[in-house]
């Protein structure tokens, strides 16, 4: 099983936006500052997941979020 992720900084300033088997572990590699792209804006903490049964999936949803359409939508879901 694969899942969607979405991450939330403690300012909440900056989302994270991928796709793991273990969430809870990646979301320690995060907070860890062991993932370059997250490393300035952390603490993180998880506001969503989805799971899926195939990468292929997951990695297309994951895409969705990172879109223009998919940012709206997470704005919507959760900031609003």
């Amino acid at each position: 099983m694969y899942y969607v992720y979405i991450l939330l900084n403690e300012a909440k300033t900056r989302t994270y936006t991928g796709v793991a088997d273990d969430v809870n572990e990646r979301l320690l590699r995060h907070n860890a500052g062991r993932v370059k792209s997250s490393q300035p804006y952390r603490p993180y903490k998880i506001i969503h997941t989805e799971p899926f049964e195939t990468l292929s999936e997951a990695r297309q949803r994951e895409r969705f979020y990172k879109s223009t359409t998919g940012r709206r939508r997470l704005k919507k879901m959760f900031f609003q």
